[in-house]
């Protein structure tokens, strides 16, 4: 990047192309180096805008917890139409995309990213956590609407699922489930909870 050319957004631009790596690269190939080439700028842009790798990686995570935040309220506000299994399906599928596998492969591989992230996502794997919130905040609103039989659990049932699309999605089936694939775990697991 010549100098004196002003970056419109330059932590937005670092973490946009951190996220094209992730979905082309995966998590391996994300170095400081390959997320300033990528955003076609000096290495010395990211370490300007962020204390060190690790405050830029914490960034990244925490703007897909945004991400799944924003579809979360989306979810919930969707309680009653549709169906449950659609809705959920179509959660796990926008959620559980190939960036956000990657996000959780950076996210074990990295004591000080996770210690990082401790300050805002105290509990469970940062964005799974925030994914299965999301997604049991909407099926007790389910469950207040009627499409979810009363005595299940949201949480334990919203876990389960998150656990198991996230084994799914991440290619335990050989490759990246299909929508019919995805529909019939959601309604294998929540087959009992649905009137």
């Amino acid at each position: 990047m010549p100098t004196g050319v002003a970056l419109q957004d330059p932590r937005a631009q670092l973490v946009a192309a951190a996220e094209r790596l992730l979905a082309t690269s995966g998590a391996a190939a994300l170095t400081s180096r390959a997320v300033t080439d990528e955003a076609g700028v000096a290495k010395g842009v990211l370490h300007r805008h962020f204390a060190d790798f690790d405050d830029f990686l914490a960034a990244l995570v925490r703007t897909r917890i945004q991400q799944a935040d924003d579809a979360g309220d989306r979810l919930v506000t969707a309680a009653g139409t549709g169906t449950v299994v659609g809705n959920v399906s179509g959660f796990l599928a926008a959620t559980l995309d190939t960036v956000a596998l990657a996000v959780v492969a950076l996210i074990t591989a990295r004591d000080e990213l996770r210690r990082r992230l401790r300050e805002t996502s105290p509990a469970g794997v940062p964005l799974l956590a925030e994914i299965t919130g999301a997604l049991a905040a909407y099926l007790a609103a389910e469950q207040s609407s009627g499409r979810v039989v009363p005595g299940t659990e949201p949480r334990y049932l919203a876990m389960t699922v998150v656990g198991t699309g996230h084994l799914m999605f991440a290619g335990e089936l050989g490759a990246r489930p299909d929508d019919v694939a995805v529909r019939e775990m959601v309604e294998s697991v929540l087959v009992g909870a649905l009137r």
